[in-house]
This record gives C-alpha cells, structure tokens and sequence, in this order.
C-alpha cells in the first residue's frame, strides 16, 4: 500500500531537470539509430484482453465498464508489461522492421530500478536470427552509451568463469551445493530440484556484478528452460536463442530469436500457469491475438526489449529512479 500525502508536500517531481532532459536527448538519439536503419515507430495499445504469461511477470487487471452505475461489470482487460504481442501481430500483418517507446505496467515492482509504470524501447527485425539480433542490439549499445566495443559471451561461459559450475549441465542439487559454498542464502520457500531459481541466484550474485564493466556484454544462449518466447535451438544440451545485455552489473536489455510455432507457445503459456498457480498467483489468460497470428504465420525475425528508465539511470550516474522519473508511482 502507497502511502497518501498531502499535495502540498510532494507536487514536485522527483528528477531533476538536467536527468528529463537528458531522458529527452537520450529518446531522441533512439529514435535517430532505427530512424536511421529503417525502422518504422509504431503504436500498440497499452490496454489489451491479452496478455504475456509469465511466471515472474505480473500485469495489472482494469475493468472496463459500460455502464458507470455498475463499474463491477465491465470486461477485463490488462495493462501491458510489453507492447510485444501488439508488435508481433503488426509482424504478421506485413511489417518488416518496428520500433516503439512503450508505456509499460507490472505488479509488485518498486525498488531503486523499479517503478510500477516505466519504459521500454522495443523492437524486431523480418529475416533476423540470433547473431544479427545481438549484432543490432550491440550497435544500439554503443551508440547509446559510448562505452567500446560490446562483449560477447555464452551463458554456460559466464557460469563457468564466475560461479565455476556448468549450468546446463548441473542438477538443482550440484547447483545448490555451489551457492552453499559461495555463502548465499536462498529464500525459504525455494524447491532445492528447481534449477532455475538457482540459476538465477547465482546469475544475480556471482557473474552480473562483473558484467559489462568497462564495455557492454551480451550474454547468448540461455538454458532451453528459460526460453521464453525464444525459439530453442536443438544441441545437446539444448539452448534458448535468447540474449541479454549488461551494462555496470545492470540487465539492460532482453532478446530473442522470436519463437514461431503456436503450439509451442500454447505449452510454454500452460506451464507457466501452473508455476503461478503453485505460487499461489492469479492465472493468465492463455489464448490470445498472437497465437492466431502465429497459427496464420509469423515471419522470422529477431526482436529486443531495453528498460529505458535503467538506460538513463546509468548515463546519469544514478542508482535511483526517481531521479530519472518526472513523478514514480509515490507522487504519481
């Protein structure tokens, strides 16, 4: 629950002048990098019946009524965590290359790099895989930030060098073992099999801190459990065309080599409602537009999201985001 102060007490924004005009120099340089490569701006609705199910991420329920005396009745509808659905379905529709800055909303995230309303930029590419995914995403990068040359490296390499175990190859039970070792402290409720809240554990505390440091680093090929809406490439093991930019120990931004077949996307949709729901979360609808454009045809192509809140944070030396936010949801 936010708490409700007097409007006198807090009108002001939280950001200082110089970082929103920074942020406004910052969407202008966006803009100018797929302007200049072709990109198309386009808009998508940021209310939506559907809606990206996600274990982790949590969307926000509005009723919309017809009728004023009855508010209760009306249609559900949710706020978008991502203009991703609406993008992909301009995809098949016939568009080749789109970009937006999307208002976006997620549940239970506030933090010093969370607000519960922020900004994505977002875009895909027609005829993209992974490599020329991760070689946009790294123009934009270098671009954007002025930092050299962007790193590459593989998952697996990431675990080895930092947490020294091999995430595609080891159980719940070795991955444990590893955190235990390292002094890290899981969450109660954690399930000791569960290998990827362990992965990510140890992603967060033993190899993010060193990522992209003095350069940006992509990070490629996420355990095939973590795809997402990834295409899952068939080696063994398995690996997700999945890619993730670090800049200072900050995830920046998250991509794909955007997964095509409906039918997989329907399994992925029902396993991470049953995660919710062991989690004791609400459900999600599982239908949705994009499964009808996936099953008409969806073009190959790659596509990535970049916090830009997070962005503008770091090219303002900030570790709060409300210094980069006219008004976060205490004032909004």
């Amino acid at each position: 629950m936010f708490a409700i102060h007097p409007p006198a007490a807090d009108f002001l924004p939280t950001a200082p002048l110089a970082n929103l005009k920074l942020r406004a120099r910052l969407a202008r340089r966006v803009r100018e990098f797929f302007d200049g490569r072709g990109f198309l701006e386009v808009e998508t609705p940021v209310l939506s019946a559907d809606t990206v199910v996600d274990r982790h991420l949590d969307p926000l329920r509005v009723t919309l009524f017809d009728d004023p005396r009855e508010p209760a009745t009306g249609r559900t509808l949710w706020l978008q965590t991502s203009p991703e659905f609406g993008m992909k379905r301009l995809l098949a529709a016939g568009a080749t290359a789109i970009y937006q800055i999307a208002r976006v909303f997620r549940g239970g995230e506030r933090g010093a790099w969370h607000n519960p309303e922020f900004t994505l930029v977002e875009w895909y590419r027609v005829g993209d895989g992974m490599r020329e995914g991760i070689q946009l995403l790294a123009e934009l990068a270098e671009h954007l930030l002025g930092m050299g040359t962007t790193e590459r490296i593989s998952y697996r390499q990431a675990l080895l060098t930092y947490a020294e175990v091999d995430p595609l190859a080891a159980s719940g039970l070795e991955l444990a073992e590893v955190a235990r070792r390292r002094g890290l402290a899981s969450p109660p409720d954690f399930d000791v099999a569960d290998r990827d809240a362990w992965l990510d554990l140890l992603l967060v505390e033993c190899v993010q801190p060193h990522l992209g440091q003095t350069r940006p680093t992509i990070v490629y090929d996420y355990p095939a459990s973590q795809a997402a809406l990834a295409q899952v490439r068939d080696e063994d093991p398995p690996v997700a065309e999945r890619f993730e930019l670090f800049v200072r120990g900050v995830e920046l931004a998250n991509g794909y080599h955007e997964l095509l077949d409906p039918d997989v996307l329907r399994a992925r949709n029902a396993g991470s409602n049953q995660l919710r729901r062991a989690d004791g979360k609400y459900p999600l609808p599982e239908d949705s537009r994009l499964l009808a454009a996936m099953q008409r045809g969806l073009p190959p192509s790659a596509g990535a999201a970049l916090g830009f809140d997070r962005l503008v944070m770091l090219a303002a030396g900030t570790l709060d985001i409300a210094q980069v936010l006219a008004f976060p949801v205490e004032r909004a």
